[in-house]
C-alpha cells in the first residue's frame, strides 16, 4: 500500500463492507420493499449532506472549545457531545421529510427502521474513508489496517443502529392515534441515537481494554437489540397479513391459496423461485409486483382502520381494483 493508491484502497475498504451491510438491511424488508429510488435518497442523503452538515457544525462548535481548553478535554467535549448531536440531527432531517413528504411509505416500524439504517451507512461510508485516508496519513499502512477493522467490520453498524433508532420513533409516531405518541416518539428515537453515538464516543475515548469492551458491548447489545425488534415487527406485520386480508377471499380479490401464501414472507420467496424456475424472469417479477400489491392493501386497511381516513379508504379501493384486475 502508497500512499498513491491509499484513497482508492480506502473507497473500496469503506464501500465494499457497506454494500454488503445494505444488502443485508434490504433483504430484512420482507413484506413490502420500500421504493429503491426512496432508499437511494436516503442512502445519498447520508453520504454526502449530512457528512457535509456535520463536518461543517462539529467544526464550528467545537472550535470554541479547542480555544479555552486544552486539546485533551475539548476533544472529549466534541466527541462526546458535539459530533452526536450533530451528526445525528443531520442524519434524521431526511427521515422528518419523509415523514411529511412521503408519510405514506411508512407502513410500519420497521419501514423506518429501514430507511434510518441506510442513512446511516451512507454517513458512514463517506466518514470511514476520511478516517482511512487519515490514518494512513499519520500511521502508514498498519495504521489503516487497524482503523479499517474497527469502523468497517467491528464497528461497522454503528451508524446504521444509530438512525434506524431514529426512524423507528418517526414511524411509530406516524402510526399511533396517541397525541402524546406522536410528538415524543421522534423526539425520544432522536434521543436514543444521541445517546447510543454519544456512548461509543466516550468509550472509544477512553482508550484502555475496559472502555473498548464496554463499548464494544455495548454497541452490538445496541444491534441485538434491534434484531431483535425487527424480528418481532415481522411477526406482528405477518398477523397484518392474516388479520386484514382474511376478507379479501370472500370478496374475490384473492384466492384461498393466494391468501395462504401471502401471510409468509417464506412461502412467498419459495412460490416467487418456483415460478422462475417454470416460467421465467417475467413470471417471477410479476408475481413479486402482486404479493407488494397485497402487502400494501393490507397496510392501508389497517390503517383505515386506526385513523377512518380518507387517503386510506381510496387507496383500499384502488388496490382492490388493481389486484382484481392483475390476476
Amino acid at each position: 500500500m502508497t500512499a498513491d493508491n491509499a484513497l482508492l484502497l480506502s473507497i473500496l475498504a469503506a464501500g465494499l463492507p457497506v454494500l454488503a451491510y445494505v444488502g443485508l438491511i434490504y433483504w430484512a424488508d420482507r413484506y413490502e420493499k420500500e421504493p429503491l429510488w426512496l432508499l437511494a435518497a436516503a442512502f445519498l442523503w447520508g453520504a454526502i449532506p449530512a457528512a457535509l452538515l456535520a463536518l461543517l457544525f462539529n467544526a464550528l462548535f467545537s472550535a470554541p472549545f479547542y480555544l479555552l481548553l486544552d486539546s485533551r478535554p475539548a476533544e472529549l467535549v466534541s466527541g462526546a457531545i458535539i459530533a452526536p448531536v450533530v451528526e445525528e440531527m443531520a442524519k434524521a432531517l431526511i427521515l422528518f421529510a419523509i415523514l411529511f413528504l412521503w408519510r405514506h411509505e411508512l407502513n410500519s416500524p420497521l419501514d423506518g427502521m429501514i430507511y434510518g439504517a441506510m442513512v446511516g451507512m451512507g454517513f458512514a461510508m463517506v466518514e470511514n474513508v476520511l478516517y482511512y485516508v487519515s490514518a494512513f496519513s499519520e500511521n502508514g499502512a498498519s495504521g489503516w489496517n487497524t482503523v479499517v477493522l474497527m469502523r468497517g467490520i467491528i464497528f461497522g453498524l454503528n451508524h446504521a443502529l444509530y438512525t434506524a433508532l431514529t426512524g423507528l420513533g418517526i414511524a411509530i409516531a406516524h402510526n399511533s392515534r396517541n397525541v402524546w405518541v406522536r410528538v415524543l416518539a421522534p423526539l425520544l428515537g432522536l434521543g436514543a441515537a444521541i445517546a447510543f453515538h454519544a456512548f461509543h464516543n466516550v468509550a472509544m475515548f477512553g482508550g484502555s481494554a475496559l472502555t473498548f469492551f464496554a463499548g464494544l458491548t455495548f454497541d452490538w447489545g445496541g444491534v441485538l437489540l434491534t434484531l431483535a425488534i425487527i424480528v418481532l415487527v415481522l411477526m406482528q406485520e405477518r398477523r397484518w397479513m392474516k388479520e386484514y386480508l382474511a376478507e379479501e377471499v370472500g370478496l374475490g380479490t384473492l384466492s384461498a391459496e393466494e391468501y395462504g401464501l401471502v401471510q409468509s414472507a417464506a412461502r412467498r420467496n419459495r412460490h416467487r423461485l418456483r415460478l422462475l424456475y417454470r416460467k421465467g424472469v417475467r413470471a417471477y417479477w410479476r408475481s413479486g409486483q402482486r404479493f407488494h400489491a397485497c402487502s400494501e392493501l393490507a397496510y392501508r386497511k389497517r390503517r383505515q382502520a386506526l385513523f377512518a381516513d380518507e387517503a386510506s379508504a381510496t387507496a383500499v379501493m384502488q388496490l382492490r381494483r388493481s389486484l382484481v384486475e392483475s390476476a
